[in-house]
């Protein structure tokens, strides 16, 4: 499968697709039109942009103490379930009379949910497409997020001038309720990935299960860390460019696409995986050009190709997928995502921190160049195989096992009959998982 025809044939996928970009339009909308209405109560920049963006903040909650429900619960219902509370979400938020505290609880609720939404979402589309089409599905998707940010945020851009919020909210509350009926219709019932109970402690085993492998820690970290930190250059467009920011943030998003495009679409598996250094390092050295502050044009261009390195990420979670076991891969790559969304609101308030401090364009390239360090000290080193007499999968599977038994109320010694599980993948030794 290595074009966009044979996967769009693929009807799990079509509404998979489909239901994903409804509920990125109206997260868009409906955030555009809180953000309206809470600087109108407040005059407020911070509670403005909290309103707007600080919803991830939430999913890190999520990830340390629900997240296990994306592999405990079936994924049309997990899917569904979080739908319908965040159309739920949209409708409380068309109230005008509610306080603006309630709207506050009403995001990051939703976003709690929608922790568990994540990783259940790519984990289900691992079973939806061949392994070696996930790539170009998961760049679809990223490609049509992307679209979508824009279109929503442009949309409600219009609709304010000639609707009130409350209006605007509305609309959001449609595309919610779409988005959980393409999903309930549109997706086959598929059985839980791991059987017992959603709990906080068996949320808090497998994290520890997929933190303690060093190979699955370092995969993290990469897509958390330099990703995050490049955002926070972008952060700093506005104080950068000023009313000419939004050309910039254009150019970072045409970048984000061009990469998406041509790693997912035309390089090989084999070609994928020598791009990843290179991609990496792409995504940090341009932004040291803008300590020269250069004019818009030039700046645009670096913006533009800086952007294309984002497209790491997609081989990184290639390798995530094949490193974790199935019946914790909702939860790892749900990790990954809440894990990506708070390193890129951290590093957004530290840039912004350090704009305060200096210079935009020094603020700029000083992210950059931190970003740059980082991800020279987090690419890992060729290690010599060693022999162990319990392979890292086996502790994994043991410890998973344990977690079974604990979301069901067992806290019995665990049988586990097996002397290994989990085949290792034959990737780059610098990032076994053993």
């Amino acid at each position: 499968m290595r074009t966009y025809a044979e996967l769009f044939a693929v009807r799990e996928f079509r509404n998979l697709f489909l239901a994903n970009c409804a509920g990125i339009a109206a997260h868009t909308t409906s955030a555009l039109a809180l953000g309206a209405l809470t600087y109108a109560a407040t005059s407020s920049a911070l509670l403005t942009a909290l309103s707007m963006f600080g919803a991830p903040l939430a999913g890190v909650l999520g990830s340390l103490t629900l997240l296990s429900a994306a592999d405990s619960v079936p994924p049309r219902r997990a899917l569904t379930l979080a739908a319908l509370l965040a159309t739920a979400g949209a409708a409380l938020q068309a109230v005008p009379g509610l306080p603006l505290w309630a709207r506050f609880a009403v995001i990051f609720v939703n976003a709690y949910v929608g922790s568990v939404a994540g990783g259940a979402r790519w984990a289900l589309l691992t079973d939806i497409v061949p392994v070696d089409a996930y790539v170009l599905a998961r760049a679809t998707m990223n490609t049509s997020v992307g679209v979508m940010q824009i279109a929503g945020f442009g949309l409600a851009g219009v609709l304010l001038v000639w609707l009130s919020p409350y209006q605007v909210f509305l609309l959001a509350l449609a595309l919610r309720a779409v988005s959980a009926a393409v999903g309930w219709f549109g997706l086959a019932e598929r059985p839980a990935r791991a059987s017992g109970r959603v709990t906080v402690a068996r949320t808090h085993l497998v994290n520890r299960t997929i933190w303690a492998d060093p190979g699955r820690r370092s995969l993290l970290l990469n897509l958390w860390v330099p990703g995050g930190l490049i955002v926070g250059c972008e952060a700093l467009f506005v104080p950068y460019a000023g009313d000419r920011a939004g050309f910039l943030l254009a150019a970072a998003a045409l970048g984000m696409l061009v990469g998406d495009v041509v790693v997912g679409r035309f390089l090989t598996p084999a070609r994928r995986e020598r791009w990843i250094h290179p991609l990496r390092l792409l995504l940090a050295v341009p932004y040291l050009a803008i300590l020269l502050s250069p004019p818009l044009p030039v700046a645009m261009a670096v913006a533009l190709v800086a952007s294309v390195g984002y497209a790491a990420t997609l081989p990184l979670q290639e390798r995530l997928i094949a490193h974790s076991p199935p019946e914790a891969r909702g939860q790892a790559l749900g990790l990954h995502g809440n894990g990506m969304l708070a390193a890129q609101a951290v590093c957004a308030a530290l840039a912004g921190a350090a704009a305060d401090l200096v210079a935009p364009s020094r603020a700029v390239a000083l992210v950059a160049a931190v970003a740059l360090a980082a991800t020279v000290a987090l690419t890992p080193r060729p290690a010599p195989d060693r022999t162990r007499t319990r392979p890292a999968a086996a502790r994994g599977r043991w410890r998973l096992r344990r977690a079974e038994q604990v979301g069901a109320g067992q806290n019995g010694p665990v049988n586990d009959g097996r002397p290994g599980g989990h085949p290792r993948v034959a990737h780059s030794p610098a990032w076994r998982t053993s």
